[in-house]
């Protein structure tokens, strides 16, 4: 008798060259549909907080609307949004990220 990793690679190395790939083929479809239904899903349910930010950076203002898994990623996911407007290489946005936000207001989506 065969044991289950085995039988089923036995099981698939007799099958002929046509049904092979399509069992490949339906395999792969399979995968990738999966894929495309965890990303739309993970994208449409972020659920969690909304935090709606605006920054004033070197006498420019941006506002964001962000939602995200804490009150803390959706706060700074908004300022990090923000600021990317606003500044210019890397040593302008850290100091942008750092600004006190001109408004803030968060609250859990539902």
């Amino acid at each position: 008798m065969v044991s289950g990793n085995a039988f089923w690679f036995e099981a698939f190395m007799s099958l002929t060259g046509k049904r092979r790939r399509t069992v490949r083929t339906v395999a792969g479809v399979l995968v990738a549909v999966g894929f495309v239904g965890l990303v739309v899903y993970r994208s449409l349910h972020t659920g969690g907080y909304r935090c709606e930010v605006c920054v004033t950076f070197n006498g420019r203002q941006a506002c964001r609307v962000v939602e995200g898994g804490t009150e803390a990623e959706a706060r700074a996911g908004a300022v990090n949004n923000a600021c990317a407007v606003l500044a210019a290489g890397v040593t302008e946005t850290l100091a942008c990220e750092r600004t006190v936000p001109d408004y803030l207001k968060c609250q859990p989506t539902e």
